[in-house]
Parts: C-alpha cells; structure tokens; sequence
C-alpha cells in the first residue's frame, strides 16, 4: 500500500494549534463561517489548506471506496471546454453505473479547502483534477489525505499518478504553422496568464513553427491577458488595432479570447480574414458559428474526461492492479473561414 495511504491524519485539533485559534473557531469557519471575522477565516482556511486537513468520517468512509459518486475539479465553467470535458467523465461514469460532483475554482487556496472537505465528507470515491495553476497544490492535499485523482489537461505533478493531457506544443505548432503557410509574416500571439502551462506550451510550439520557417522570433509578437475570456479578448482586439505596425494574422491561446479580437475587428470595420487572420484554439461549439467561423486547434475535450474518468474508476476498483497510465491526445487544426481569404502579402 502507497505510503501516502498511511501517513497520520490532521486533525481539528492540529489546525486549531496551528492557527491560534479555538476548536470552535475551526469548526464555524467549517460548518458557519459567515459567523467569523475575515482574517480569521482567511487564516484558519490557509492553515487547512497547507495542513491539508480534512473531515476525519468522510475519509474513513473513502478508504474503502465505498462511494458511487467521483469528483470533477475545473477551472472554470463558464469556459465550454471545461463543461465538455465534465461531460466526458460522466459518460465514464455512467458507463460504470456511478456518479459525478463538479466544483469549479479549485485554483483559488479557500475554495479548494472547502472542495476537499466536501469530497471527503461526502465520501466522494476520486476525483479527476483540471484546475489549471492550482493542480500541484490540490492533488498534494489530496495524496496526504489518501484520495484517489487523476490530473486533467496537463501532466500529473507527480509520476506517481494517472493523466491525460494534449500536446499543446503541437497545437501551437500548427496554428502558427498554417498562418506562416497562408503567407504571413507578422504575427500576434494573444496570450493568457504565463502560470498557466498550457499557454506557456502554445508559445513554445508557435515560436517552434516561426523558427522553422526561418523567420525571427520578432516575427511573432505577444499581447498577454490577465484571463481566457471573451472581455479579454475584446481587449486584446483594441490593443492590436492601436499597434504602429498591425499584424495579418493573430493566435489566441483559446476561443473565448479569439471569439472577442473578432469582435474587436468587427466593430472597428475590418476584414476578417481579408485584413487580419484568426485562429484560436480549443474547437468549441461557439468557434464554427461566430460571425467569421473561426479555425481553431480542436482539443478532444470530451474524450480527454472520458479516458480520465475511466481511469480513476479503474484505479479506484476494488482488488485490481492499477499501473498508472500517461496519456497524450494529439490536437487537429480545424480550418475555417477566419484564415482562408487571399494569402497574406
């Protein structure tokens, strides 16, 4: 048995200590906490959080995987990808008569204290954990408290771990590849946060495919975001239109930022793609009927919960030998009206 599976637990008492506080105090921010100060609930989740405390009956209950319900951890779903992918650990689900209970905001340290009381307290059997910058802290809370996970969306931390990811390498690759090939030679790369490693990853296979083509990395320049939306992107949309030099063609690190630089262009009266290219990534419903259909890096959001899903079920099943599998799916570039006007020139 893995050691993590044994090690002592945390107690209310420990984070009381910890914390400076009374076990009563622990217990409201637990139970009623909008009957304690702010900084002290503030304090009090913080301490949970790296003690990595849970509800001691919850777990008892978990050890014997007694649950039919499994966890789904998400960034965020007003995001569609993320909803697909849920879906996708559903159809495992249901295929395996079980369950599923998704928390959103598991980045945030508060929130993801709350989701893994609630999970261990309600017996939840594992978790599938696609929670963007915060994975590394959550599934190192839930390795000390023995509960199952499999990491969504990018690789698991640790090896000792099942995931399924995509190569987002190669889909920055292609993107930037197909733009260079329809005759552009000045580039936007309109980016998320630079914690996240899947933009960081799109980066790296955009400036792949620049190199490549011989260009210089000036070639492919980069308007950051403080988030992957729609609001965002309108923004990045009125920055490009102020730049001194203006692009033929722009990358977005997903559809949502590339669905508002279209509407950017839109309002300001240009072309797309006559005027400037469109790509984003993602493939989400919306990207095929925007105003422009955009092309897009499709990532199989659904199978990635699927094959994640049954994963955990697997690994969760009584009296059956888990090796943990590292799955990469391959992106597909979807090609659509917003880059297939005449060649740049």
């Amino acid at each position: 048995m893995p050691e993590y599976r044994t090690r002592r637990r945390v107690g209310i008492k420990d984070v009381a200590r910890e914390a400076g506080v009374s076990l009563g105090t622990v217990s409201n921010v637990l139970n009623r906490p909008e009957v304690v100060a702010e900084a002290t609930r503030v304090r009090v989740l913080n301490v949970i959080d790296s003690l990595g405390y849970v509800r001691a009956e919850g777990a008892r209950q978990l050890r014997g995987w007694a649950s039919r319900v499994l966890a789904v951890l998400v960034l965020d779903l007003t995001n569609p990808f993320f909803t697909a992918l849920a879906s996708g650990v559903e159809q495992a689900a249901r295929e395996a008569d079980l369950g599923i209970m998704v928390c959103t905001g598991a980045h945030e340290p508060a929130q993801a204290a709350r989701h893994l009381s609630l999970i261990t307290s309600h017996q939840i059997r594992g978790a599938v954990v696609a929670s963007g910058e915060g994975v590394g802290r959550t599934v190192a809370a839930f390795r000390r408290n023995a509960v199952p996970f499999v990491v969504a969306d990018q690789n698991a931390p640790q090896p000792a771990a099942c995931s399924v990811g995509i190569d987002d390498v190669a889909g920055g690759h292609a993107a930037v590849r197909h733009l260079i090939e329809r005759g552009h030679r000045s580039l936007v790369y309109v980016s998320g946060p630079d914690r996240l490693q899947q933009v960081r990853d799109r980066r790296s296979g955009a400036l792949m495919a620049v190199s490549e083509a011989g260009l210089l990395p000036m070639a492919l320049r980069e308007l950051p975001c403080a988030a992957l939306t729609v609001g965002a992107g309108r923004d990045a949309g009125h920055r490009i239109l102020g730049l001194p030099d203006r692009p033929t063609a722009v990358f977005c690190a997903n559809d949502l930022l590339a669905l508002g630089v279209l509407q950017a262009l839109y309002e300001a009266g240009l072309r797309v793609p006559d005027d400037i290219a469109v790509v984003g990534y993602d493939d989400i419903e919306f990207a095929a009927s925007a105003v422009v259909p955009l092309t897009s890096v499709r990532r199989l959001a659904v199978a990635m919960g699927r094959q994640a899903g049954r994963l955990l079920i697997e690994d969760t099943a009584r009296g059956v030998t888990h090796e943990h599998a590292h799955v990469v799916l391959q992106p597909e570039l979807v090609v659509r009206r917003s880059t297939m006007g005449r060649p740049a020139q």
